[in-house]
């Protein structure tokens, strides 16, 4: 696995099912919690691109992404 510790916020598109997000909503609730108002203060949004982040470390995306068999026919 690479160990870059240069990393590239890059924002776009992803197709996840409907599935993994109400996953991961209930989640992030539940450890941030809720303020003195009632409210929860947490971007959905920046969670999944943490948690989509975290999983392309851990299952290597760099080696993943340098093979040419994956990269080919994708547009």
């Amino acid at each position: 696995m690479s160990d870059d510790k240069e990393l590239l916020t890059v924002h776009i598109a992803v197709d996840i099912p409907t599935g993994a997000l109400q996953g991961i909503v209930p989640n992030i609730k539940a450890v941030v919690g809720k303020n003195a108002k009632g409210h929860y203060q947490v971007n959905a949004a920046d969670a999944v691109g943490n948690i989509i982040g975290k999983f392309l470390h851990e299952h290597d995306f760099v080696t993943y992404a340098a093979d040419p068999a994956h990269n080919t026919r994708l547009m």
